[in-house]
Formats: C-alpha cells, sequence, structure tokens
C-alpha cells in the first residue's frame, strides 16, 4: 500500500505515518504532505538522493512529525548514511514502540554503520507485532532463529512470504552473504508480492541496485 493509497488497505505499524502525516495539511497549508508523497515517489523510483533530500525537507519543517518518517529511514539506509538512519528508526520507535520492522531496519543501519556484533547488542525491543512471521524475524535478527526457520514460519501467506523472503534477503546481505542475500530479495521483488505497496517498492528498488552493481551493469 503506498502513501496515497491508504483508506483502502489494512492498517500494519510499519505503515502509521500514512496517516499521522495528514496532520501536516492542519497546520502547513499542505506544502510538506505534497513533499512527502513526491519522497515517496523519487524513492519507489529509485530516486535515492532526491528522496533523502524530500523526507529531510519534511523532517525540517515539521519536526513534531519527524518521529512518524519511517520511509526518511529505508531512504537514509540506502543512501548511506547510516548514523542518521540509525536515529531515524530510535525516533520512529517513540511513536511506534511494537514494530518488529522497526528493530529490523535498525540493526541493518548499526550493522552497515558499524559492525554485525554492535547491531545486535543495540537491537531495539519490541512489542507484540502479530504480523506472521514478525515474531520469528526478530528472533532471527536477536541470532536465535536461522532463516530458513523464517521462512518455514511464513507458511503460504502471500504477505508472509514477501516479509519472510524481504527480511531473509536484507539479514543474509548484513552477514556478507551477497547471494544469499540477492536469491531472498529477487523473490521479495517479485510482482506476485505488489500487494505489499510501499515495502515491495522497497524490494524493487534493493534488487535494481543490486543488478546495477553487477560488472559490466550501468
Amino acid at each position: 500500500m503506498g502513501l496515497t493509497a491508504a483508506v483502502s488497505a489494512p492498517v500494519t505499524p510499519f505503515l502509521i505515518c500514512i496517516f499521522a502525516c495528514g496532520a501536516f495539511a492542519q497546520t502547513t497549508n499542505v506544502r510538506p504532505r505534497e513533499i512527502l508523497d513526491r519522497a515517496a515517489a523519487d524513492f519507489e523510483q529509485g530516486r535515492i538522493e532526491q528522496a533523502v533530500a524530500g523526507f529531510d525537507k519534511v523532517a525540517k519543517l515539521v519536526p513534531s512529525a519527524a518521529p512518524q518518517l519511517w520511509q526518511r529511514g529505508i531512504a537514509l539506509y540506502y543512501a548511506g548514511r547510516f548514523n542518521d538512519c540509525r536515529a531515524q528508526f530510535e525516533s520512529h520507535r517513540t511513536v511506534n514502540p511494537d514494530d518488529v520492522e522497526n528493530a529490523a531496519w535498525h540493526f541493518l543501519c548499526v550493522a552497515r554503520g558499524e559492525s554485525i556484533t554492535k547491531a545486535g547488542l543495540a537491537l531495539l525491543p519490541v512489542g507484540p507485532d502479530s504480523r506472521v512471521p514478525m515474531r520469528e524475524i526478530y528472533q532471527m535478527f536477536r541470532g536465535k532463529y536461522t532463516p530458513e526457520q523464517v521462512m518455514r514460519a511464513a507458511g503460504d501467506g502471500v504477505d508472509a512470504q514477501f516479509y519472510a523472503y524481504l527480511y531473509t534477503g536484507l539479514y543474509w546481505e548484513a552477514l556478507g552473504d551477497a547471494a544469499r542475500a540477492e536469491r531472498q530479495i529477487t523473490e521479495a521483488a517479485d510482482d506476485r508480492f505488489s500487494s505489499a505497496g510501499y515495502m515491495h517498492a522497497v524490494a524493487r528498488v534493493h534488487r535494481d541496485l543490486l543488478n546495477r552493481a553487477k560488472p559490466g551493469t550501468r
């Protein structure tokens, strides 16, 4: 579900900003929301620098809403601004403390910015995220479950399979296993998971970045 199509979609913890950011229009004549939508569209098209610039502008214009901007945290990750990425997800936890995805991205930011060991030590606590297989995904980032166990826990559910592929791929990448990471991310980016909306766009952007990084590819 994208930032402009949330009304008919189910509410999940990591999409809380979609609704909260509607408050921008009440105090700032809509412009920050327009910037937010444009930044999200830039990210979905792989324009990382433009997306980050837009999200940063929203955070500056409406500081009270900045903790909601988990989309900014993801864009910062792909921009290589890992300290800012970490800070964004720490801030987001203050408004969305239960969400496993927030803890996962925080782990990824710390792993890339510092080390996998420090990422494990800094793993954020979470609450009762009931989505399948979020409990297993969290245990994977704790080092208690394997990616294979996460995939089995996902079962046959389309949404569950998507999140299992995405986060096991990201986890393998953090561990330095590029081949397994690419395989899982490529699966997550498949069109059969398009119902995952913005997070499916994240998978597609990641896949495209991996493809462009291959030798002989522009």
